[in-house]
């Protein structure tokens, strides 16, 4: 099965938090667009090695299906915390968190904010040893979780709009709407800056997000109900599959009554990434990055992973059929 043709299959399976979130196309044009940010003691190492930064940016989605404890990475159901709760949460460490809610109820609602804290401590580690693969590793998963904090829809239990009869809303909004749209945004960010508290910026784009979440159903339910039903969706046939997807038409009054909203979240997501880059170098010493040898990916190391992943895949899609 071709690639393109894998990935279609991908945002048809019915399973755990799904569709795959930012899409693929989103989260790559993201993580490629943070390295132009960097300082140019940086941007030669990343720049060399962007294709990577690019390619693997949906690493983290793949490990979701074949990897138990990673699903739980990519969001924060906030509205499961009362509000006395959640004013304190981002106060806490992972220690603390763990502890106060019970491993339970903390893995269970979302780690997002967390994780991030946690993979720039290990990207900063990382760079300190000049490490080029495990930088690169790090430091393009942590870009996929960043990424992920910023949607509205990763910080609710109503996730793909499933208890309020929106079936599909979140591949819409992360998928489809950038896919459409995304070559008319402006996302220039000016330069990295050093970040001093990561973990209140991490928290900063979760409650961002969450901010924008009523927006994201609401406008949605009144498009819905103001348009015919064989004018929100179109039937699409993408090599040699056909899919079922929200028509160009629903799609353009949708994005328009966002105003700008994917656009906005696509821009925070790559100047947090390209900033927690750069403030992970820095904190490590500001290290040489010129002479490390370009890294190239293991093919079969690669290939094994692929299989694992399609095996995890299969088996999730026949338990989903059951």
């Amino acid at each position: 099965m071709k690639t393109t043709a894998l990935l279609v299959f991908l945002m048809m399976i019915p399973v755990r938090r799904d569709p795959p979130f930012w899409g693929f196309y989103a989260h790559s044009l993201i993580n490629r667009l943070a390295v132009y940010s960097l300082p140019p003691e940086m941007l030669g190492f990343f720049k060399n090695h962007i294709e990577y930064i690019t390619e693997k940016a949906v690493n983290p989605d793949r490990r979701r299906y074949a990897m138990t404890g990673e699903a739980e990475r990519h969001f924060i159901d906030l509205d499961n915390y009362p509000d006395s709760l959640k004013a304190v949460l981002p106060g806490l460490s992972w220690e603390e968190a763990e502890k106060r809610l019970g491993e339970e109820t903390f893995r269970a609602n979302g780690i997002v904010p967390w994780q991030i804290q946690r993979m720039k401590l290990r990207l900063t580690e990382a760079f300190r040893q000049r490490e080029a693969a495990q930088v690169l590793r790090i430091a393009t998963d942590l870009g996929h979780y960043i990424a992920d904090a910023n949607v509205p829809l990763h910080t609710t239990k109503n996730y793909n709009g499933q208890l309020t009869d929106q079936h599909g809303i979140h591949a819409f909004w992360e998928s489809r709407l950038p896919e459409l749209f995304s070559p008319d945004y402006d996302l220039l960010i000016g330069k990295a800056t050093y970040e001093k508290n990561i973990r209140e910026r991490s928290w900063q784009a979760v409650l961002q997000a969450q901010a924008a979440l009523d927006s994201v159903l609401l406008f949605e339910r009144q498009l819905t109900a103001e348009s015919p039903p064989d004018r929100k969706f179109t039937v699409d046939e993408r090599n040699g599959i056909t899919v079922r997807n929200y028509s160009r038409e629903f799609s353009g009054k949708y994005h328009r009554m966002l105003e700008n909203q994917v656009e906005r979240q696509m821009k925070r997501s790559i100047k947090m990434i390209a900033d927690t880059w750069y403030t992970a170098w820095v904190d490590a010493g500001q290290p040489d990055l010129s002479g490390i040898p370009k890294f190239v990916p293991d093919p079969e190391e690669e290939k094994e992973m692929m299989k694992g992943w399609l095996h995890k895949l299969l088996n999730v899609r026949k338990e989903a059929d059951n």
